[in-house]
């Protein structure tokens, strides 16, 4: 009886948490990214985080990491970009700098938020912004809230990019 107690409550304060709406994601547009070809993006630091629920007298834990700059890359070699370990001059009217930052957390219900990001690409050769975005997400880590906002801004700027 105390099992289905605790699974009822457990699965109310999971529906109540999962409630939140994350908030639209922002972006501008001053030029297209398909008239580029490589990319450069610094190095970022991983972030590890883990998450724990004690269920009877047993704990239980994950722990999930990411690397924004890795993720980026992934997403970006996905879709024919060609990463350059460092800029190179002679391809500056063909590359975009990449810029990635955590811009912000907002509390939700219940002791959670939402951690935002904003992703800035720009001219190599002319160093102006191509395009920048903005976006949150919210899982049950950290790693899995910049995993859902870094893929909602790549989403929103290269959304037919084959």
């Amino acid at each position: 009886m105390q099992l289905i107690k605790f699974r009822i409550i457990f699965f109310l304060i999971i529906l109540l948490c999962s409630c939140t709406t994350l908030k639209p994601v922002t972006s501008i547009k001053n030029d297209t990214i398909q008239k580029y070809k490589y990319f450069y993006i610094s190095p970022t630091n991983s972030l590890t985080s883990n998450s724990g629920a004690t269920i009877g007298s047993q704990f239980y834990s994950s722990s999930k990491s990411i690397n924004p700059s890795d993720l980026i890359t992934g997403i970006l070699s996905k879709k024919r970009f060609i990463k350059l370990p460092e800029l190179k001059s002679e391809l500056s009217e063909e590359t975009v700098v990449v810029n990635y930052g955590e811009s912000g957390r907002r509390k939700t219900g219940l002791g959670g938020y939402t951690i935002e990001v904003t992703i800035q690409i720009i001219s190599a050769k002319s160093n102006k912004l191509i395009c920048s975005c903005t976006a949150e997400g919210q899982g049950e880590t950290e790693a899995d809230d910049i995993r859902q906002a870094i893929n909602r801004c790549l989403a929103e700027l290269l959304p037919n990019q084959n």
